[in-house]
């Protein structure tokens, strides 16, 4: 029996992207899923649907907020300081998705951000809903361990039973770099009379399972802490990565520079979509990887209070690196970049899915420069646990120095460095397990097998 399947991701490319992931491996086994999405995601996302007969675009026409900008349908077209808006308009969606499945009346639907789901989903009937998470399990386990006190965690009993690796939070301590910026986010207005910690709680505990973009080997510690904290099933996708193509960089600008030289030699430096730097630590970045001498690409956003990357670079720094320097504030095919030949250390901001592309599609040496919260937890488990990268040392404000970043990068390039050869190998083992025949079908497999088991509860 094929299954009838509804995805219903938060309003950003970051969540879009993933659910589309899974949506393709579902309908590769005959499954028929239909997304929901704002209409400009659908166009910019129309070229990764691999299955258009089975995976259906269901356009959502974003309910204007007071204080929104007109046309604004995703986190890519606010501030942060907006997003609380979008939520609340995100949350006026329920009469157009509950008019959506009652109409359709599929088996499951699967959320994160939308916590009214399961609800909607008893009111309806016969309709079974899981929460999938696309970020970290531990930022996950601290969200949803949380007391409303805001100072313990949930549960410390249950939490004493499966014990998170060293490093990560345990039932007492939390890493202090996130520790005030999560409470703060977490317990803030996300939407309309709803902080994040609610919503994220309340459609966990509803939910029929909760769902996890990982594999069991790197943080199954964590799917178990939260199975044993909410006493519901956790699923495995496994990384749900697209398969890599074996195709040239379709950007002249950026072929030619790379080609120019050295296989392994240039340090390519990407924060992905959404994350930008004060112009400060901006500066500490670039003069950072001039330091090394070292060939480097930096795709970024323009920094806080700048309109382009070059209004933020200090006098003389382009004339100084213009042979060896390219920075872009524009969007850049980060996976086509990170198999060229000639790029052999990649700079990551240690976003969920630049930390699985990083580990499993790339051969590069990888040194880790995490931001905001969950970002530094996944830094915590590349660099602690799996051994495959560096971290770049930091003050107690967060904040990092290009002598700092210059240390770290040399650690693992320079060909002489037992950490830079230890880290390597780490991480060619590691890819080797992740991308060997039929791991990461058997996830999905196995997921599947399991959604099917739900049925019948």
């Amino acid at each position: 029996m094929a299954l009838q399947i509804v995805m219903f991701p938060w309003l950003a490319f970051g969540h879009f992207i993933p659910f589309l992931n899974l949506s393709n491996e579902l309908a590769k086994r005959g499954h028929k899923i239909s997304l929901l999405l704002p209409k400009n995601a659908q166009i910019r996302l129309q070229n990764l649907n691999l299955y258009p007969d089975l995976i259906t675009f269901h356009k959502l026409t974003i309910p204007h907020v007071h204080g929104l900008p007109y046309g604004a349908e995703t986190t890519a077209d606010v501030p942060s300081s907006l997003e609380s808006l979008l939520a609340t308009s995100f949350d006026e969606l329920y009469d157009q998705i509950k008019s959506f499945l009652q109409n359709l009346k599929p088996h499951f639907v699967f959320f994160d951000f939308a916590y009214w789901i399961p609800d909607l989903a008893l009111e309806i009937g016969g309709i079974k809903t899981l929460c999938y998470k696309v970020v970290c399990p531990a930022a996950t386990s601290i969200a949803l361990t949380r007391s409303p006190d805001k100072t313990t965690f949930m549960a410390s009993t249950a939490a004493d039973i499966v014990k998170p690796p060293p490093g990560y939070p345990s039932t007492t301590v939390v890493l202090h770099e996130c520790e005030a910026k999560l409470l703060s986010f977490l317990f803030n207005e996300y939407g309309n009379r709803v902080s994040f910690y609610e919503r994220s709680k309340k459609g966990v505990i509803g939910c029929d399972a909760i769902a996890i973009k990982t594999c069991r080997e790197i943080e199954g510690t964590f799917g178990d802490y939260i199975a044993t904290q909410f006493e519901k099933p956790v699923l495995y996708t496994g990384p749900v990565l697209p398969e890599p193509k074996k195709e040239p960089l379709e950007d002249d600008r950026l072929s030619n520079w790379l080609e120019k030289f050295k296989p392994g030699s240039v340090v390519f430096c990407a924060f992905g979509s959404q994350m930008i730097l004060e112009k400060k630590q901006f500066q500490e970045l670039v003069l950072g990887l001039e330091l090394t001498e070292l060939p480097f690409l930096v795709a970024v956003k323009p920094p806080e209070g700048t309109n382009s990357v070059e209004e933020a670079l200090l006098e003389g720094f382009k004339e100084r690196v213009q042979e060896k320097g390219l920075i872009l504030d524009c969007w850049v095919p980060q996976l086509k970049i990170l198999s060229h030949k000639s790029v052999g250390c990649f700079v990551s901001h240690c976003g969920y899915g630049s930390m699985w592309e990083s580990l499993v599609l790339c051969d590069c040496q990888l040194v880790l420069l995490p931001r905001p919260m969950d970002h530094i937890l996944n830094a915590r488990l590349m660099e602690q646990e799996l051994k495959v990268g560096i971290e770049v040392e930091k003050d107690e404000n967060g904040c990092f120095l290009k002598e700092s970043l210059c240390k770290a990068v040399k650690c693992v390039m320079d060909k002489e460095s037992q950490i830079g050869c230890f880290v390597k190998e780490n991480h060619r083992k590691l890819k080797e397990l992740l991308s060997s025949p039929g791991f990461m079908s058997n996830y999905i497999d196995n997921f599947i097998h399991n959604l099917y088991g739900l049925l019948v509860e």
